[in-house]
């Protein structure tokens, strides 16, 4: 398949958007933002001092596993689906030829929100 250029990328997502794409209504109705300080404080990110990739946006993340639950997959079939459509990349804020989540690192973002990672009473994603 020959790609002709990045406008006809941008030309694409367009196209998505003017035929009603339910991602971007979903971004616009729910304000993820707010759940940032949630997630990070519940999933214990830090500073990242400790070396390693950084991990990925804890927003995304939780937006991941919205999608997930939303359409009943399993984390192998959730990583395909993030490399594989243009509009959920969009919508997690991913980029084209940039790292996304694996199985093993959604199934642990999925694990370590229903556990107390770093738990805190008042944390609602520790619950």
């Amino acid at each position: 398949m020959e790609q002709r250029s990045l406008l006809g990328l941008s030309e694409h997502l367009d196209r998505l958007s003017k035929n009603g794409d339910p991602l971007e209504v979903l971004e616009v109705t729910v304000n993820f933002e707010y759940f940032r300080d949630w997630l990070v404080e519940g999933l214990g990110y830090g500073e990242g001092g400790k070396g390693g990739r950084p991990p990925f946006d804890p927003v995304s993340m939780f937006k991941a596993l919205i999608l997930q639950a939303q359409h009943n997959l399993s984390d192998a079939r959730m990583e395909f689906m993030i490399r594989d459509r243009l509009s959920w990349m969009r919508f997690l804020g991913f980029d084209l030829g940039v790292p996304t989540p694996d199985e093993n690192t959604i199934r642990l973002f999925r694990l370590c929100r229903r556990s107390p990672c770093r738990s805190s009473a008042t944390n609602p994603i520790s619950s």
